[in-house]
C-alpha cells in the first residue's frame, strides 16, 4: 500500500512518544502501518486474542512454521493455537528483530542510569519490561503474560562464530511496517529502546501509527504463499471465523426468539 493510498483510508492515526506504550483491539481485514518518524527507533509488540487471553503470539511456531530467523514482508505472526494474528504486508526495513527480547529496568539503569518518572518526568529512562507490563495489566494480564516480543525496526543478526549482534542504524526515517490483521487482535507494544542497542545516550524515539482497511487478499497473496504451513494457517483462521459466525448467529437466533415469545 502506498503512502497516498494509506492516507485516504486512514481510520485511525496517532504519534506515539518513544519511552512509551500503547495497545489496541484490531478488527481482522485492518492493515495496522507502524512507521519510523526519526529513524533509529525501536517498537516491541506482543499479539493476544481479546476474546481468550490465553491465546498469544508463539515465537518458536512463527519461525519454525516458516523456517526463517529473520521476519519482513511475506511473513505471519502466529498464535499459540496455529492461528495467524497477522501477515507482514510491508517491511521497508527488510529485517524485523524476533529473538532480542525486551530490556528489564536493571538492564536499562547499567546502561543509561537512573531516571525515574517522580523528578525526571517525560525525560525519564523506562524499560519496555515494565511499559510492556503496565500496558497488559489494563486487560488482566500481567508478568507470567509476557511472551517472546517482536522488535520493529530493528535487526539483529549472528556473526560468523554464532554470537547475536545488534546492527545500528538499520531503520532509517520514514519506514514503515504493515501488519495486515487476519483475525481479531489485542496488539500491545512499547517504543523503549531495544536491549541490545549500543547507543551512549537513551534512544528516545517517537513512531507514528495509521489504521486503514485492507484490500481484500487474492489467491497469489505473498503470505498465503510463502510457505506451505501458511496455507494451513489461513485454513486455521478460517474454521475459527466460522465457528465464530455460527455461534453469533443461533445467539442471535435464540434472543430473537425468546423476545418473540
Amino acid at each position: 500500500m502506498s503512502n497516498d493510498q494509506l492516507s485516504q483510508d486512514v481510520i485511525y492515526q496517532d504519534t506515539i512518544p518513544g519511552a512509551s506504550h500503547w495497545s489496541m483491539v484490531i478488527p481482522a481485514g485492518k492493515i495496522l502501518a507502524v512507521t519510523d518518524i526519526e529513524g533509529g527507533a525501536n517498537v516491541s509488540m506482543l499479539f493476544y486474542n481479546p476474546r481468550n487471553l490465553l491465546e498469544r503470539y508463539n515465537a518458536p511456531d512463527t519461525l519454525k512454521c516458516q523456517h526463517t530467523f529473520k521476519l519482513t514482508d511475506g511473513h505471519c505472526l502466529y498464535s499459540d493455537m496455529g492461528r495467524i494474528f497477522c501477515s507482514i504486508v510491508r517491511d521497508d526495513t527488510n529485517w524485523i528483530d524476533s529473538v532480542g527480547g525486551v530490556a528489564n529496568k536493571q538492564k536499562v539503569a547499567d546502561k543509561w542510569g537512573i531516571r525515574n518518572y517522580q523528578s525526571d518526568r517525560n525525560a525519564w529512562l523506562q524499560n519496555g519490561h515494565d511499559s510492556l507490563l503496565v500496558e497488559v495489566a489494563k486487560y488482566g494480564l500481567g508478568k507470567r503474560d509476557l511472551a517472546a516480543n517482536i522488535n520493529i525496526f530493528s535487526k539483529v543478526k549472528t556473526d560468523d562464530e554464532g554470537n547475536l549482534e545488534f546492527v545500528t542504524a538499520h531503520s532509517k526515517a520514514g519506514d514503515t511496517v504493515e501488519l495486515r490483521f487476519e483475525m481479531e487482535t489485542l496488539v500491545v507494544f512499547s517504543t523503549c529502546p531495544h536491549p541490545m542497542n549500543p547507543a551512549s545516550e537513551y534512544p528516545n524515539r517517537s513512531v507514528s501509527i495509521a489504521l486503514s482497511d485492507a484490500p481484500k487478499m487474492t489467491s497469489d497473496d505473498k503470505c498465503l504463499n510463502s510457505s506451505d504451513e501458511n496455507g494451513r494457517g489461513f485454513e486455521n483462521n478460517r474454521r475459527y471465523n466460522l465457528q465464530r459466525n455460527l455461534h453469533h448467529r443461533c445467539s442471535h437466533a435464540h434472543h430473537t426468539e425468546n423476545q418473540g415469545a
